[in-house]
């Protein structure tokens, strides 16, 4: 790898910003994927949002020559990126989730887009699982209609009912301009992130992707998904460590996103949702006992956020 921070004599075409949080093996093999793009000179960005296990001490003993920028706390995903970004000294910006891989040639084809279509401001690539699964990586407009049969979709995909992975196949085999891409593995014009000042710094995590792509195309750039670049994500290791607290951040970005981009009715509609969401889970966990406790503290936190929205 090469760039300003990689010792390189050329000047940085891309910035990568990786966000990490307890990801400590998830991280190595994302790093080390970026080393699969010889002929693009990089500048590399790890923004550890504090994490407990040894992914800052990984770092600084395996990739020398990434910049690593520690956080006291964690931040979130929105405050850590952007705080990459404004370390970031190249004309392309590539957000690379620390639990994803760049196969080879992926990001060279992503360049290429946005080199060749100026009025592109943000380009994802089509992500697949582990096992090789498509992933449901792009989307139209977050509405209640919109989100049912997206969460159908996402659910199917995840069960693996093969009329879910037929269908999401056939969405994620062309190229198109849908609403938003993920964040998972999204390059941005830097002129562009900064037209529209970065991601939203009041989503802590979820949903920051969507809104930020729903402002760089109000902003007069244009969306774009392509097949012809792929990326494997492994799904959720950074979430599944995070516990109830990601899925309290859900349902907050969710009810934020409605509040920026939605009606009142959409709004009003989702809000009555998660509270009764809440409800029942408060309910559930009457009794006696820590872990019944535990999950009413949760509860009454996820009905506090309806009743704020």
């Amino acid at each position: 790898m090469r760039g300003p921070y990689q010792g390189g004599p050329d000047p940085a075409r891309v910035a990568v910003v990786v966000v990490s949080f307890n990801t400590c093996e998830e991280l190595r093999r994302c790093l080390r994927s970026l080393a699969d793009h010889p002929t693009l000179p990089l500048q590399v960005i790890v923004v550890d949002n504090a994490s407990a296990d040894l992914s800052p001490e990984t770092v600084r003993r395996e990739f020398a020559t990434v910049l690593l920028l520690e956080n006291e706390e964690n931040l979130g995903f929105a405050r850590a990126a952007n705080r990459g970004l404004r370390e970031a000294r190249a004309p392309y910006i590539l957000f690379l989730n620390s639990d994803a891989e760049v196969r080879p040639g992926a990001l060279e084809t992503l360049v290429a887009l946005l080199d060749a279509r100026p009025e592109v401001g943000v380009v994802a690539p089509r992500t697949r699982g582990t096992d090789g699964t498509i992933q449901v990586s792009s989307g139209p407009a977050l509405t209640p209609l919109s989100e049912w049969g997206q969460r159908r979709l996402v659910r199917g995909v995840r069960a693996r009912v093969p009329a879910a992975l037929a269908r999401a196949e056939r969405i994620h085999a062309d190229e198109h301009e849908p609403v938003w891409v993920s964040a998972a593995c999204l390059l941005a014009r830097r002129e562009a992130l900064l037209a529209v000042g970065g991601f939203d710094e009041a989503f802590f995590l979820y949903e920051e992707d969507v809104d930020l792509c729903v402002r760089v195309r109000r902003a007069g750039w244009r969306i774009l998904f392509t097949p012809a670049a792929e990326v494997l994500h492994h799904l959720g290791r950074s979430m599944q460590r995070a516990g109830s607290r990601a899925d309290l951040e859900y349902h907050r970005s969710h009810i934020l996103y409605y509040r920026k981009h939605n009606g009142w009715l959409p709004r009003a509609f989702l809000r009555a949702r998660v509270f009764l969401l809440a409800l029942s889970r408060w309910a559930a966990a009457l009794g006696p006992g820590p872990e019944r406790q535990a999950r009413r503290r949760d509860a009454g936190r996820l009905l506090r956020a309806a009743r704020r929205g």
